[in-house]
């Protein structure tokens, strides 16, 4: 039982380091030397090094007390400073999937749309003038390699602004309503109601690997949250602008990724194990085979609404 404790404990602190105490003492230390130095004197290494030694020189840091007081007093700092950032972070998930129920969201949307639309109309002339060349096996048709990746370019740029034409006033939410769509489309199901029953029977590997994933998206949220901190830090010394700007296109890449992978995970998730949950509330008998209908699908969003 002592080294199970033990282990925990170390797990949990090597947790708390990591995610409350060292970016927010970064964060502090990046603060303290920015309101020192200013705008002026933005490099002026010397000046800080002075201070720190006239700080150091004081006789209260002989002190033991003090010694410690000042850690634990920074070690709360830091720890506080990590914690408005994950309050943050939360707040910026929500503004990444939020709907438009507001005018300015609703003007996001048609944005969005009309760019969606105008390189979507570029793909398909793409398609249309793409040279048909006859396949190596003699059956089929494919196209010319120079016209393959111009197609290839210009989907990747119709989904850099959405996978489908968006509804939502951002990537994220449009990301995110598209697995719903499409689960919607092929089964039925309405994925918001299905998903929280789906999630109880998932194996531990694949419920890991979504977890995982998850986490990765908060992480990347927490993140754009220091990008945020650190454009406020950059009013009183301008050189924490460039690292707002680091953390933001880092944050704002990684979340992307994330998500695109969570969508794709939890789509997966419904086609592997919807008939699995279908069987357990008992709407399919356990020795049918093949995909599952539409039907079901329905059957399951309107037990599962609870027939709201």
């Amino acid at each position: 039982m002592n080294p199970l404790l033990a282990t925990m404990g170390t797990k949990l602190t090597e947790r708390w380091l990591n995610l409350l105490v060292l970016p927010g003492a970064l964060f502090l230390a990046v603060a303290a030397a920015g309101t020192e130095l200013g705008h002026r004197r933005w490099h002026d290494l010397d000046r800080l090094r002075t201070t720190l030694d006239e700080l150091a020189a004081r006789p209260a840091m002989d002190r033991t007390g003090t010694a410690v007081l000042l850690v634990a007093g920074a070690l709360l700092a830091g720890a506080a400073a990590s914690l408005a950032a994950q309050f943050l972070g939360s707040a910026i998930q929500l503004y990444w999937l939020r709907s438009a129920r507001d005018p300015l969201s609703y003007a996001l949307v048609d944005r969005r749309r009309r760019k969606w639309r105008r390189r979507d109309g570029e793909l398909e002339a793409a398609f249309r003038r793409a040279t048909p060349l006859a396949a190596e096996d003699g059956e089929g048709v494919t196209v010319a390699p120079r016209s393959e990746r111009r197609i290839q370019a210009l989907t990747a740029a119709r989904d850099r602004v959405a996978v489908r034409e968006p509804v939502r006033p951002t990537w994220y939410g449009d990301r995110m309503q598209a697995a719903a769509d499409r689960v919607q489309a092929a089964y039925g199901m309405d994925l918001a109601a299905l998903w929280p029953r789906l999630w109880l029977i998932l194996a531990d590997p694949t419920g890991q690997q979504i977890r995982s994933v998850r986490t990765s998206f908060d992480a990347a949220a927490r993140l754009t949250a220091w990008a945020v901190g650190y454009a406020l830090l950059a009013f009183w010394w301008w050189p924490a602008a460039l690292i707002a700007l680091g953390c933001g296109a880092v944050g704002r890449s990684r979340a992307r990724s994330a998500l695109d992978s969570l969508a794709e995970l939890i789509e997966a998730a419904v086609d592997v194990h919807g008939r699995e949950l279908a069987e357990r509330v008992g709407l399919v008998g356990t020795d049918s085979t093949g995909l599952l209908r539409h039907e079901t699908g329905d059957q399951m969003s309107e037990l599962f609404r609870k027939a709201d």
